[in-house]
């Protein structure tokens, strides 16, 4: 599918850019939607489900720390920050959320087996 980026700039402005820089693979689904939701569910499986912790790893860039309340809390964010970056459309997140739930369950379930 085509990116945000691309219709953007053909239909609106020719110099918008994204606030991230769009990666070189699909559209669809979008990644970040995926392993974060597949982390939150395994690491909420073995933490619970209101494990507050700070990420402070992009300090030395300037940002603040981001605090949340949960490995859910975050995954959300990282979800939703790809449509706020101009790469993803919404279907893409959402979609890509569904899939990571599902492949963080399934490895959540072979865990508890072996």
């Amino acid at each position: 599918m085509i990116r945000p980026e691309t219709v953007i700039n053909k239909y609106i402005d020719e110099n918008w850019t994204p606030l991230l820089q769009t990666p070189p693979f699909p559209e669809y689904t979008s990644g970040h939607s995926v392993i974060s939701s597949a982390a939150a569910v395994v690491l909420t499986s073995i933490y619970g489900d209101n494990f507050a912790f700070d990420d402070t790893v992009e300090i030395p860039y300037g940002l603040p720390m981001r605090s949340f309340k949960s490995f859910v809390d975050a995954s959300s964010e990282a979800a939703i920050s790809r449509l706020y970056g101009g790469i993803h459309y919404m279907p893409a997140i959402e979609n890509g959320v569904a899939q990571g739930k599902r492949l963080g369950a399934l490895v959540v379930e072979r865990m508890e087996k072996s």
